[in-house]
């Protein structure tokens, strides 16, 4: 008896590691603080804030106080930097794709915030 409880004990913490060594969430989501994402720079809500629609479907929140942002506005470029929040945000998307999963949410659309550390230009203009 003290034996199975053991081994069911080891069972579940190797699961848990497994679990928490994933990259990615159950829809294939990044989980990286770090991120590199495409897609075309908008304004955001004020003058510092901007919104990236990413080629993937994604948005997000863009601010930097290292990169010129407003040089780049209707362009698409590629955006490295680091997602503001990033646990929560990770649990964020898993309760989406979990919410998506039992059909209870149509879209399942990443949404986050990423502060800038470096832009590429990929076109002076937007696809979409």
């Amino acid at each position: 008896m003290k034996f199975a409880k053991i081994a069911a004990v080891l069972s579940l913490l190797v699961f848990a590691g497994f679990s928490m060594a994933q990259d990615t969430t159950s829809s294939g989501k990044s989980k990286s603080d770090v991120r590199s994402i495409t897609g075309c720079l908008s304004q955001g809500s004020s003058a510092d804030k901007f919104v990236l629609n990413a080629n993937d479907g994604s948005t997000w929140d863009i601010k930097s106080d290292k990169v010129a942002l407003a040089d780049h506005l209707g362009h698409t470029i590629t955006v490295k930097g680091n997602v503001s929040n990033a646990t929560m945000h990770n649990m964020k998307e898993e309760a989406k794709d979990a919410a998506a999963n039992a059909g209870m949410k149509k879209s399942n659309d990443e949404h986050g915030s990423l502060e800038a550390t470096s832009v590429k230009m990929v076109s002076k203009s937007c696809s979409k």
